[in-house]
């Protein structure tokens, strides 16, 4: 069997795999079709074997974390992919720092912080993602950015050593980072953070909550914000402007709490949201001259 290496490997370090199985109820959007191998690796050491021996082999790998920021083809994935998600997630404390798997929510380390009395990712409480995820592609709001409070990660090099990079060196600016792109892993990520009081970093935490439910349809699927923010503009305002609040095609519609934001209405496919995110794209040029570029990442 072509992927029996790979069931060994799981097998060896006691993580999950799947086989055949849809990969749409681990994306946020809720799209996406069968895939080959679904592999769930608890520790850096399997994620570095699997990584391995995909590339000894030949077998085409997909890493992922918990899928917030991507829309994977209907048509499901061919070869194996890898979720770095709940299974590698321990986050601890170091003085003022927490190391964090790659694979632990944001939320659960904003919360970790929280009761640690450590102060800085306020501003990251509600963002859907991982700490790996997050760090790709540099994610942040209300004025804060993983910039600001990273200091270093471990990642899995093209060569398949383990390695450490400082902040200095990772590139990192508005949704880029050293990683996007690249055949780097991120295994764990350090937060470098400041004593604070536990109420005053609730208090935080709880009002940029409510914005985010007074702003933003949480309660549709969808991959979070679907453009990139223009030089000069709002991508969402942009979108607004052009009567486009409420467009629908298919499943899939412009949110019309938030145009920032394609949601999955009711069992939208690949190809809807493919197809009104073009729409807007086209939109928006012919009214404003203004290019957008999706910030969720296309897979198939």
């Amino acid at each position: 069997m072509k992927y029996d290496t790979i069931s060994g490997i799981a097998g060896k370090y006691g993580a999950k795999i799947l086989y055949d199985e849809s990969i749409a109820e681990f994306t946020s959007f809720r799209i996406g079709g069968k895939c080959d191998v679904i592999v769930m690796p608890n520790s850096a050491e399997c994620i570095a074997e699997l990584v391995s021996e995909c590339r000894k082999s030949g077998i085409r790998y997909y890493i992922f974390g918990k899928c917030t920021n991507v829309l994977i083809s209907g048509e499901g994935l061919r070869g194996v992919v890898i979720l770095i998600d709940g299974d590698y997630s321990s986050v601890r404390r170091d003085g003022n720092d927490l190391i964090c798997d790659a694979g632990a929510s944001l939320a659960k380390i904003c919360n970790e912080a929280r009761k640690e009395s450590l102060s800085g990712l306020e501003f990251a409480y509600g963002i859907p993602g991982s700490a790996g995820g997050a760090l790709y592609m540099n994610a942040g709001a209300y004025g804060g950015e993983m910039k600001d409070v990273v200091s270093w990660c471990d990642y899995l090099a093209g060569s398949g050593e383990i390695r450490r990079m400082n902040a200095e060196n990772m590139k990192l600016s508005y949704r880029h980072s050293a990683f996007t792109g690249s055949d780097k892993v991120i295994l764990s990520v350090c937060f470098r953070l400041t004593p604070g009081d536990e109420n005053k970093i609730a208090e935080l935490m709880n009002e940029t909550m409510k914005k985010r439910r007074d702003k933003q349809p949480l309660e549709y699927p969808s991959a979070g914000s679907t453009f990139k923010r223009p030089d000069g503009y709002f991508a969402a305002k942009l979108i607004e402007d052009s009567g486009l609040k409420g467009y629908t095609v298919g499943g899939a519609q412009v949110s019309e709490k938030h145009s920032g934001f394609v949601i999955n209405k009711g069992n939208a496919s690949f190809d809807d949201v493919i197809k009104i995110t073009e729409d807007i794209k086209e939109k928006v040029f012919a009214d404003s001259g203004v290019l957008l570029e999706r910030e969720i990442l296309i897979v198939e």
